[in-house]
This record gives structure tokens, sequence and C-alpha cells, in this order.
């Protein structure tokens, strides 16, 4: 029987069995302290790879003790700081985190319940406990959870616990869109034109929108994160979409009230960060461009924006401003707009915490967020003035998340991660997680692995970082989204900046289907993927004559390599021969030289073919030959490259891993047959 070579050309994700690793050592469903000993492992201290330059001053008093009402990379990310400035940290967690990264960081621990967030995350009466019984000074909430929650910050004034935010008043009216858009008005802050009242019922929401225009926004007063909103185009749309919006919006956050204003077609989703203290100082810190969006939730980040000139950035800088000192905001806060492509922009929301893209913020102003929050809570005036903050250089995120890409642009994905590598080795990256090796993806959190970071001194080298980092980021045993990440950073589109919120949905009418090949492409895959196979088969055979017959191996040594490769049902016959690390393959007429360590052992693998630096990931190996490796980034899904190699005029055999009688065989010769298939069964 002729033995058949598998390779797929993209990113298979490990299956959800396989290697069990242990259970967390100490779980709990009551409230608990866990004292730490102050000593962390690498991984741990490497979660967060600043790349900023803000200083510490050991000799500003803050706090002595912060407890982080939060989870994952976010909790993380405060407690760096908090080391940093000279703080003892106290982690929150549920029973099902009892292990996480953000609890071993910390000096403190207490489970504050089960899994579900509103048995422990969101839990206030656990949370206020779990704070008086360390002492905690001040309390950081991180993002989503109780971070915009005006009841947690009244618990915590009660107790005389200071909350690092602003106060319960900017909570308030700016968690309102209705409020909030009222005082953006009277702060002569520019509003998209709408009904500036509630909106009672569905006729009464026709009317309105009759009378502003289609298409309309329809959505939830007290929303955010893209729940309970919805566009109208038609007055049947408009019922519908108040049904449906109200009543997510009551699921969600317990307000069913609804607004309506007019619909920004094909906006750019731009934010401005802004800082303020408790002496009336503000300060608006550039720009982040967010419009790469999925179900109306940002995917990839960049600051500065491609797309702003000075006057149309300094402009919307002054009105966030204006609008943070309306409401004497005292913390890190960040104020959204819509800008349509005349650069004509529009007020959409404020959100009164750290947002998840800081970090790009960070890197181009060399400032750290969570410390300028930590002083001002403590009641220190800022620092810096408007003409202090730089744009310097050039800052892209990623949001790398446990989902399928190939279904809606992602859905979330669960699971235990078997193998996983974080790219810090890489320059100009930064990487903010929570996770580590054997980590969980559950059902009950965000499925959010990490913020991947690259900074550059342009946009060109910012990219072609995240390019690199992303196919040098190893993650294993859950699917993630990496492949569309590194198609959309190098779309030829959002290379020249066109870009607006419906970006996914007009370059992927069909659903993202991963990367497509070009010929060039598809010949270093090849070649790669050839001389791949011959390292393989050289390495069992020097294995064999050194007493190790386990592998299958192809005999006689051959100088000369004859190969049939099938990929996306094409067959090419493909000639492979070495001298040294170096292959030189025959690819349908065009010769190609491969060289690399061929180091078969490591997950990645750095290849250059004729010049062309390439890294590759190797996913799986079996004992009988068949190899799964990752190229370009791409996820392997139905009507994608798939490689089968077959060596011509030789026979290689498969031997069983045990002793058996033959119970059946489910093929015959000449048939094709695919990893995983069922060839023969052993009794």
């Amino acid at each position: 029987m002729v033995g058949l070579w598998v390779w797929t050309a993209v990113l298979v994700a490990a299956g959800r069995r396989g290697r069990q690793w242990p259970q967390p050592l100490m779980r709990s469903t009551a409230p608990c302290t866990l004292k730490r000993v102050p000593h962390y492992s690498r991984q741990h201290l490497m979660v967060s790879r600043s790349l900023c330059s803000a200083g510490y001053d050991s000799n500003e008093k803050t706090f002595d003790k912060i407890l982080i009402a939060n989870r994952g990379e976010i909790a993380c990310r405060v407690i760096k700081t908090c080391k940093k400035m000279g703080i003892k940290t106290v982690a929150i967690h549920s029973d099902v985190d009892a292990s996480s990264v953000h609890v071993k960081m910390a000096d403190e621990a207490v489970c504050v319940g089960p899994a579900p967030t509103s048995k422990s995350y969101l839990n206030m009466d656990a949370i206020m406990e779990a704070i008086k019984k360390t002492r905690a000074q001040a309390v950081h909430p991180g993002y989503g959870f109780l971070s915009e929650n005006k009841e947690f910050a009244k618990c915590l004034a009660a107790e005389d616990v200071v909350f690092i935010g602003p106060d319960t008043h900017a909570i308030q009216a700016m968690g309102d869109k209705i409020e909030s858009k009222l005082l953006a008005k009277k702060a002569k802050v520019n509003t998209i034109p709408g009904f500036d009242g509630v909106v009672k019922d569905a006729d009464e929401a026709v009317r309105i929108a009759r009378e502003i225009g289609y298409p309309v926004m329809i959505k939830a007063s007290a929303g955010g994160g893209g729940k309970g909103m919805r566009i109208a185009w038609d007055d049947e749309e408009t019922r519908d979409g108040f049904r449906f919006s109200s009543q997510e919006a009551a699921s969600s956050f317990g307000d069913d009230r609804l607004l309506i204003e007019k619909f920004i077609d094909n906006p750019r989703h731009i934010e401005i960060q802004v800082l303020g203290d408790k002496h009336g100082n503000a300060l608006w810190l550039n720009e982040r461009e967010c419009s790469i969006q999925r179900r109306n939730q940002k995917v990839v980040e960049e600051a500065p924006s491609i797309f702003l000139d000075s006057k149309t950035r300094r402009a919307m800088g002054e009105q966030a401003v204006a609008l943070a000192k309306a409401v004497k905001y005292s913390s890190a806060g960040t104020v959204e707009f819509l800008v349509d492509s005349k650069k004509n922009f529009y007020f959409l929301e404020m959100n009164t915490r750290l947002q998840v893209e800081h970090p790009v913020t960070e890197c181009i102003t060399g400032l750290d967020l969570v410390q300028e929050m930590i002083r001002v809570a403590k009641g220190y005036p800022l620092r810096h003035r408007q003409a202090d903050i730089p744009i310097n250089g050039w800052a892209v995120e990623c949001r790398v998340y446990a989902e399928d890409p190939y279904k809606s642009f992602g859905l979330p994905s669960i699971g235990r991660l078997s193998q996983y590598q974080e790219p810090i080795h890489l320059p100009g990256v930064r990487v903010d997680s929570g996770i580590q090796p054997g980590s969980d993806i559950s059902i009950y959190y965000d499925p959010m692995i990490s913020k991947l970071i690259t900074y550059g001194s342009d946009r060109t080298e910012a990219l072609k970082r995240m390019e690199d980092a992303l196919d040098n980021y190893v993650i294993r045993g859950v699917t993630h989204n990496i492949a569309l990440l590194r198609e959309v950073i190098i779309n030829s589109r959002f290379i020249e900046g066109d870009i607006n919120t419906k970006f996914l949905s007009d370059v992927y009418p069909d659903g993202f289907k991963g990367h497509k090949l070009t010929e060039s492409e598809r010949n270093q895959l090849l070649a790669i993927a050839s001389s791949l196979f011959v390292a393989f088969q050289l390495r069992a055979q020097h294995f064999q004559e050194h007493g190790n017959a386990r592998v299958p191996i192809i005999k006689p040594q051959v100088a000369n390599w004859e190969l049939s490769i099938k990929l996306h049902d094409e067959v090419h016959t493909v000639m492979a021969s070495n001298s040294g690390p170096t292959f030189s393959v025959e690819v349908d007429g065009s010769k190609l030289n491969v060289t690399s360590t061929w180091n078969l052992a490591s997950p990645l693998l750095a290849v250059n073919v004729d010049g062309t630096q390439r890294t590759i990931q190797c996913l799986s190996r079996e004992a009988g030959g068949n190899m799964s490796i990752q190229f370009l980034g791409t996820v392997v899904a139905e009507g994608q490259e798939i490689c089968v190699i077959e060596a011509m005029k030789m026979q290689n055999s498969m031997t069983a891993g045990k002793t058996g009688k033959v119970k059946s065989v489910h093929c015959k010769a000449g048939d094709t047959v695919g990893e995983g298939d069922l060839l023969v069964e052993l009794e």
C-alpha cells in the first residue's frame, strides 16, 4: 500500500482531547483568602511587555494595597503597574479561576464565588467582603464587569475605599446615552441628528424615524458593546428593531429605554483618549482608529489614525476635553466619535473606564494610563500639559480571540490551551494576556486570549511587525482568529487606509474563507512542504541507522526525490534534492532554494525561500509520517488549500502499533485517503 503524506498549508486547531492538564490545586465555593509567596515565574512576569516609557517615582506615595475587581489580561495589566509603583495587590477570582495567572501574580487572592459572573465577578457583596478582609485601600475595576457600575462606586465610597475611576456623577451622566447626548450638546460637542428623549413605543419610533429620515439607528440608552442596537431602513424594520432592541436592552442592562438617531452610513469609528484630574485639568491623548469591527465589536485598533489631519484631530480632542470638563471627569476615559468621509465627526458615547485598546495610546505617548489613573485617584494633579503629549511612531493592536473566524467572523471556541507561546522575542512586540499553557477558555467568560500590540517608527513598520508576530504566535487547543487578523492587516484596502465599520462585510461579502494563495505563494508552499517531507524522511533514516526503526522511512537512500503533490485539487510534480540545510526544489518548471535549520521538534520554523523569509508552524506530526503545517496564518476549512504528497516509485511501510489480527480493511489500492481516515481495524 502506498502511504499518503498529508500536509495542510494552514492552521489546524488541536483537538480538545489529548493531554489532560492537572486540575487546580485549590478550589473553593466559599470566599477564602490565599496568601501568595512573592516569587513569580518568568511566564508570569512577561504577561505584558511594555512599550511605553513612563517613569515611576518611588517617593510619590499613593496606596499601600489595591484590589483588582476583574480577571484575565486586564487584571494582569493592572498588577504589573502596581508592582512598578510598589503597591501590593489583591486578586479576586471565581472557583474555576483559582489557578489563573492573575491570581498567581497578585500578593493575595480571594475567591468570590462560583464560575458564573453573576455569582463571582459581579457579586458586589462578596467583593466588598474581600475588600474588608484584605484591607485594600482602593479598587481598580479594569473594564467590563463593575467598571461602569455607579452602585458599586457608591458602595466603595460608603466604606471609605477609593474607586480608581471617575465619580458616580460622571458614570451616571455618561452611562446614559440620552443624558450624555444632551450634555454633549450643551458642551458644544457635535452630535448625531436624532430624537433626544425616550421612545415610548413602536408607533412613536416609526414617527420619529420618518422625521429624522432613514436610515436610523435604534439603540439602548444604557447600552454598550453593540448590544441593543439595530439599523432600520424602513418602517417595518423600525418596528422590529424597536421590539428586539428593547428586549435585548432589558435582558442585558435591566433598562429597556431606547433612543433613535440618524445612522451614518459607512462611517469610521475613531475615539479620543482623555485624562482628567480632581483639580479641573483635562487632556486629550490623541486618537485611536477602531473601525475594523464585527458585530459592533472592535477587532483591530491603531494609533494614530491614518485618516485624520492635525486640524481634525485637534478639533476632536478639544471637544472630548470639553465634554470631560462638563462632567468634572477625573480619570482615564474615552470619547467615541463616528467620522464620515468628509471628516465630519459626531459624538457617539463616552466610556468611563480604561478601554481594552489603551496600549496603542501608551505606545505612541509613552504614558502608563493605569499609573495615571492611580495617581488621579489619590488626588494628585496631572503631571503633563497638552503641549507635552506627543505622537511618537505608530502602534497596532489585534484582539486575539478563541473564535472561529469562518463563522460570522468569529464565534466563540472553548477548550484548553495544550501549547501556548507568545511572540515576545520579536522587536516592538507587546502581549497583554492572562493565560498560560493549560489555561481553559471556558463558556463563562469573554473568549479573548490576548491583546497583541506592535509598535514601529511608522505605520508600515508597525504592520510588518504585526504580520511577523501573528506568524510567530503559537496557540494550540482552541480555534482562534489569527488567520482573520493576518488577512486584515495585509489587505490592500486596509494598508491604504480605505476602511470603515463595514470593512469586514465589504471585503468578505460571503464570509471569511481564509488566505488565497498567489502563484508565488503557491510555489513557496509546494517547495516548503516538499523540503519538510524530505527533511522528515532523512531524520527518520538517521534514527533507523542508530537502531530506532519505529518510524517508517523510504528505502533506499536517494539523492533526488520525485514527489507528487496535490494542492487544491491540482496535482504538481516536484523534484527535490538537498545539500546541507538547503533544498533545491523544482516546482512546475520553476526552481526554488529552501533553507532552514530544519528543527522539526520546534513549533516554529524560520524558512528562507529564495530570499523571502517565512515563518511556518509545525502543528502536528504522526509516527506514520502525516504532518500539519501553518502557512501564512490561514486556518483549514472546507474548500481551502490542502497538500497531499506522495513519494513516486517508492514504497512506504506502515507499521502496526500493537500485535493483533486484521478485522477489516476500509480502503483499496489506488484510493486517496486523508488524515484521520480509518484504513485498517485490528482485533
